[in-house]
């Protein structure tokens, strides 16, 4: 009974794709997944994309039963931050999460584990934004929230302190929440982009095991709503 019960329990995880799968075998380098992301990137900002010649009849037939995504992207909710367009990629090139302020919860840094040992994916890229509705919103809300808006405020809130010390807007003006809020704002989604990054390989073992490994590699950056730029950080 437990033999039969067992069959259908993976079968039914098999149909959902959900069954791990050994370690995947990256099919490039962290280097060269970065350098795709960068090229796919000038493509979208000299609006010359090629994405639609790699998201073909052909390419979907092909990726109907495996999958080996060169970049694991987390990034935030925002309809205007689409990271499939953004490094102009085609189908089945990167394996994207999308939760409101890019903040990782368990669900989160399962996904990213998974694509990682799983699939073999060898770079992560943690990516904020300009002007982030979600971090706007957490210094808006000086630590209260309603509903469960409070969840992504909590997360967020980390980020706030630490950017009021570090911010340059701030060492010159101590009221510059107040008096320089577009900057401060700025500051904070920096920052939070900064400790996603960071707490991502503190939270997850599987991930800092495979980054001391040197198999996977974990950058931050952000996107620039009005020029259409990923600027990464050091």
């Amino acid at each position: 009974m437990r033999k039969i019960v067992a069959s259908i329990l993976v079968g039914t995880l098999a149909a959902a794709g959900l069954v791990f799968a050994s370690a995947g075998t990256p099919s490039v380098s962290a280097d060269e997944a970065l350098k795709r992301l960068r090229d796919g990137n000038e493509r979208y900002t000299a609006e010359k994309p090629t994405a639609a010649q790699r998201s073909t009849k052909a390419s979907r037939a092909a990726l109907a039963k495996s999958q080996s995504p060169y970049a694991i992207i987390l990034t935030c909710s925002d309809s205007r931050v689409p990271p499939e367009l953004l490094f102009d990629s085609g189908l089945g090139e990167l394996f994207v999460i999308r939760v409101a302020g890019n903040i990782p919860d368990p669900v989160v840094l399962g996904s990213i584990e998974y694509a990682a040992e799983h699939l073999g994916t060898p770079l992560v890229m943690v990516l904020g934004h300009e002007r982030c509705g979600a971090v706007t919103a957490t210094v808006d809300a000086k630590g209260k929230a309603h509903g469960n808006i409070g969840a992504i405020v909590k997360a967020i809130a980390p980020s706030i302190k630490k950017a009021t010390k570090e911010c340059a807007a701030c060492k010159e003006d101590k009221q510059c929440e107040k008096t320089r809020k577009s900057e401060y704002v700025e500051c904070v989604i920096d920052t939070n982009v900064k400790l996603v990054t960071a707490n991502l390989t503190k939270n997850s073992k599987v991930l800092k095991h495979l980054v001391a490994e040197k198999k996977l590699k974990i950058v931050s950056a952000k996107y620039d709503l009005d020029d259409g730029k990923v600027t990464l950080f050091q």
